[in-house]
């Protein structure tokens, strides 16, 4: 497999104080990577540097071979979609929140009708379709917004601790969809969770930060087994 996500010698800073430090990071073309850690160690500043929302104070960030900084803003953030704990859906029907990313990229309404249903409907929301988003239930929501992020088929899907809210069955039902369409569709993705079960379902390999450093990248069980700190020894086996 090629590489899409190439990180060196990241450091990104919280006014003066490090936020994240990461020495190499590679992650490949169709990889899901589970991010885990103890609360504030990093791992959403990974994503929101990997996001553009910020600005790392030093290293680089490769998108499929060419530095990531060559690329506008606008440009960059055409190629990746965001999905957050907090859903932020539109007070509009469910439709048009999920179509409302790819208005936003001037895709046609043909495209829009085209597309929006198919991915409702592997959501297993298309029954909500006209339904307004505050009547929503907190995992229909999340199911909404989950599908807005995949109708623009992007190249990096960023996922910030999407399910911590919901209660454990819909959670369940969730994560078994979800891993389902990542499978089928192949998209690259970035999975920030505190669940280490959650991580080892969903993810080939897991990322562990702890004190704003990554400090090992494994599959589950090769961490669980050969931990490479005594730091993520600890961690592993309070959260395992």
């Amino acid at each position: 497999m090629s590489v899409l996500i190439e990180i060196r010698d990241l450091l990104v800073k919280r006014g003066d104080h490090p936020a994240l430090e990461v020495d190499q990071l590679s992650i490949e073309k169709g990889e899901v990577l589970a991010v885990v850690g103890p609360n504030g160690a990093g791992k959403s500043t990974l994503l929101l540097s990997l996001a553009r929302l910020l600005r790392p104070a030093r290293g680089e960030i490769l998108f499929d071979g060419q530095p990531a900084a060559r690329e506008s803003d606008t440009a960059y953030r055409r190629r990746i979609a965001l999905v957050m704990q907090d859903p932020l859906l539109f007070d509009t029907s469910v439709f048009e929140n999920a179509a409302s990313g790819l208005k936003f990229r001037g895709v046609g309404r043909d495209e829009i009708a085209r597309r929006v249903p198919v991915w409702l409907e592997r959501l297993g929301v298309a029954h909500l379709s006209k339904r307004r988003a505050g009547r929503l239930s907190g995992g229909e929501a999340q199911r909404v917004s989950l599908a807005r992020a995949l109708v623009l088929e992007p190249e990096l899907l960023l996922l910030d601790e999407p399910f911590a809210a919901l209660d454990p069955p819909t959670r369940a039902r969730l994560l078994a969809d979800l891993k389902s369409l990542l499978s089928e569709t192949r998209t690259t993705t970035i999975f920030v969770t505190h669940d280490l079960a959650e991580a080892g379902q969903v993810a080939g390999r897991m990322a562990v930060i702890i004190g704003n450093r990554l400090r090992q990248v494994g599959r589950p069980g090769e961490l669980a087994s050969a931990p490479g700190e005594r730091d993520v020894a600890e961690f592993l086996n309070h959260h395992f």
